[in-house]
């Protein structure tokens, strides 16, 4: 394959087709289903998989099909299938499928936007293009597609390719099983997922990512009155509804160290995965985000490698949201009758979310302080992700594309998010190899206010993508 005809081709697609289509995709509403329970109705996921699958059918790529899979009562399916192209179609190298993934759901605007930017607002600034979902994860079917065209049109050779964007992954993906299943042989013998849904620590090289995170939300109320009363009157014998709750808290998180009392939300850290932080943290000179840390407040570790590990293999409990409490601006002297927190516990890759998720919700149920009421409702689990070895032909094949294209190795690392897709198809495909990266780079803030996709470092990777499939349809190895 001609590697420089190949960039010269992705470049020229980024710049006359992709930014204008992440830009009408950008001022698309799509929120994910968690957060518009009318999506349907609504309209704007429709909006966006029409947009995007109407590109994806417009591209010069032999072999392909584009289809909308629809299942009732869930979000759909882009489904391309793109059939074997050069050297791995005339030697029948079809057995062999390649999987490339990305969604096109989002999450809630948030606030916090800076002046001139805003969640549909797509801002172009250089190499960041700001709005919700370019980076998270709306690039990736323009990436992977384009991806594919340059290998055809640089006299590469690919494997059947397999290109899968849904449509709710911001949601924890609850769908994708069904749409997995209803596939069927169509999925073929995965060899290879690429997903581009993931980060990386620097924009000046390829960052693969060796393990996510798993996950475990719930939501957490106490009733204690059936309405507000005057807190003169109450306070002091009716118990506060968010003191209760800060008792059963204190069951699930030490608050001085902020460690998981869960049992089945901790496991142990391979060695191997240790070195890596280490690593990873003598390249970055520190952990790699300062985070906007106000005043003089300090890291929960001191250690960088430790820091590290703590996001990416240690559990962590974080509340996200809040019902009960009125903002402080109209906040009266009430005693307030319920409140309700939104909890989101972060897993180790190796621990079983199921046990973990069933373990939070007795701790919590169990003996309510008072004999307050107390529900544990919405509760969700995904498994995290712990990659297995690379493939010699894959190994080299990333590091030399990293060279050639960013002009360093590749660097590897633990994501701290999650991805349910990539333990799904792990499980369904145990022997496939993975190559996991993205764009969420340092302060690209996805999920919260001015999130941005730094587009030259996508246009890159998107050559190493192209670099990757030709690999996997020539390597000699079987």
């Amino acid at each position: 394959m001609d590697a420089d005809n190949a960039q010269s081709l992705i470049a020229d697609c980024w710049r006359d087709e992709i930014i204008p289509q992440l830009e009408r995709y950008i001022a698309i509403p799509a929120l994910s289903p968690s957060f518009d329970a009318d999506w349907e109705t609504a309209g704007h996921i429709e909006a966006a998989v029409q947009q995007v699958a109407a590109w994806l059918k417009s591209r010069p790529i032999a072999g392909a099909t584009v289809d909308i899979q629809r299942l009732p009562g869930r979000t759909p399916l882009i489904v391309v299938e793109v059939e074997p192209f050069g050297a791995a179609a005339a030697n029948g190298a079809d057995a062999s499928t390649v999987v490339l993934y990305g969604h096109l759901d989002k999450q809630p605007e948030m606030t916090g936007w800076k002046d001139g930017l805003g969640p549909w607002t797509p801002v172009r600034d250089g190499d960041r293009l700001y709005g919700r979902g370019g980076a998270d994860d709306g690039y990736a079917a323009f990436a992977s597609m384009t991806a594919i065209e340059a290998v055809q049109a640089s006299g590469g050779s690919h494997s059947r390719c397999l290109m899968l964007i849904e449509a709710c992954e911001e949601s924890g993906s609850p769908d994708l099983l069904d749409h997995l299943e209803a596939l069927g042989e169509r999925l073929g013998n995965v060899g290879l997922v690429v997903c581009l849904d993931s980060g990386c620590a620097t924009y000046d090289t390829v960052w693969l990512t060796t393990s996510l995170r798993g996950l475990v939300e719930a939501t957490l109320r106490i009733d204690v009155i059936a309405e507000g009363w005057h807190s003169g009157m109450a306070s002091g014998l009716v118990p506060s509804s968010f003191r209760l709750l800060r008792i059963l808290l204190d069951r699930i998180e030490d608050a001085d160290s902020g460690h998981v009392k869960v049992e089945s939300a901790n496991s142990d850290i391979p060695p191997h995965r240790v070195a890596e932080a280490r690593a990873m943290a003598e390249f970055l000179g520190g952990t790699g985000e300062d985070f906007g840390l106000i005043g003089d407040l300090q890291l929960m570790e001191d250690d960088p490698a430790d820091g590290l590990l703590a996001r990416t293999w240690r559990p962590a409990l974080s509340v996200v949201g809040a019902d009960g409490m009125p903002p402080t601006a109209s906040a009266g002297n009430v005693l307030r009758p319920f409140t309700a927190l939104k909890l989101s516990l972060r897993l180790p890759p190796t621990a079983d979310s199921r046990a973990a998720a069933a373990e939070l919700a007795e701790l919590l149920r169990s003996n309510p302080p008072l004999q307050a009421t107390v529900s544990v409702d919405d509760v969700d689990c995904a498994d995290g992700w712990d990659a297995p070895d690379l493939a010699p032909w894959l190994a080299t094949a990333l590091n030399e594309s990293a060279l050639s294209r960013f002009g360093q190795p590749m660097q590897l690392f633990g994501e701290g998010g999650s991805i349910p897709f990539i333990a799904m198809l792990g499980g369904m495909f145990p022997e496939s190899q993975f190559v996991v990266t993205g764009v969420l780079g340092p302060e690209s803030n996805a999920h919260g206010p001015n999130e941005f996709l730094h587009v030259a470092y996508a246009e890159k990777l998107t050559g190493c993508i192209a670099d990757i499939l030709h690999a996997g349809a020539t390597r000699s190895e079987v």
